[in-house]
Parts: C-alpha cells; structure tokens; sequence
C-alpha cells in the first residue's frame, strides 16, 4: 500500500448537513445582570432563524449514512411549527440535539453548529472516540 492509501486509509471520515428552523428564546439574565445592561433586551422573548450544521462520523465511504435521509431526520425533530426555546442558549439546543442523535447513531463522533440569524452562534464537538493520533507513514 503506498502513502496515499495509507493516509486515506487512517482519515477519519465525516458528513454534514444544514438546516435552519424559525424559533423564540430569551435570556432572562439580561434583565438583571447589570453587566449584560447593553443586551437586556435579550431578556424579552425574541425570534431568530436558527441555523444548524450537524457533522457525523461515517465509518466507510459509501453511503453509511446518507445526506438526504439524515437531514430529513434531523429537521423531523423540529417539524412542530416555531420553536419555542424557552431559555435555551444555541449551546444548551446543540446538547439537547445531540442526546437525540447519540441515541439513533451511537458511538459517532458529532460536530454541531447552532446559529442565530446564520451570525453568531456555538460550535461543539461531542467526540466519541479517541483523539486524532499522528500516523507516521
């Protein structure tokens, strides 16, 4: 085997897919904190189009998980209208996905991006397996 398929070989391979869905939250922190003074209008209930980017971990190169169903399933988990949030931050809906996913697609590591308005948001990588080690080749 030369160095190419070596390397292709050991790379940890992974698929993603984006959707967005239109939702309500607030941060009620912000109508108390006086350090948060200049966002306390984050306090009230507030729409956003959240933005998200799920990153599987595949096991081989043909199909193991397939785009279009696994979008479809993702976005099935938010058919229910607008959402209502609550007090979610992006991180705390990033958790809340993954336990649902860890549960249909065990033992994969999962990347997930949750947006506001495709302009700020979090990026959390729930890892599975080991580190990425360095293979001498």
């Amino acid at each position: 085997m030369n160095k190419s398929e070596q390397i292709v070989q050991a790379a940890k391979k992974m698929i993603w897919v984006t959707f967005q869905k239109e939702g309500i939250h607030k941060y009620p922190a912000a109508l108390e904190d006086p350090n948060l003074a200049d966002v306390s209008f984050l306090g009230y209930p507030h729409r956003h189009i959240f933005h998200f980017k799920v990153t599987i971990q595949v096991f081989h190169d043909d199909r193991d998980i397939e785009f279009i169903q696994f979008k479809r399933w993702c976005e099935s988990l938010y058919a229910d209208g607008i959402l209502d949030l609550n007090n979610s931050s992006c991180e705390m809906i990033s958790d809340t996905l993954y336990a649902q996913i860890e549960a249909k697609y065990p033992g994969r590591d999962v990347w997930i991006e949750v947006s506001e308005d495709n302009e700020n948001g979090s990026f959390i990588r729930y890892n599975q397996t080991r580190p990425i080690q360095m293979v001498t080749i």
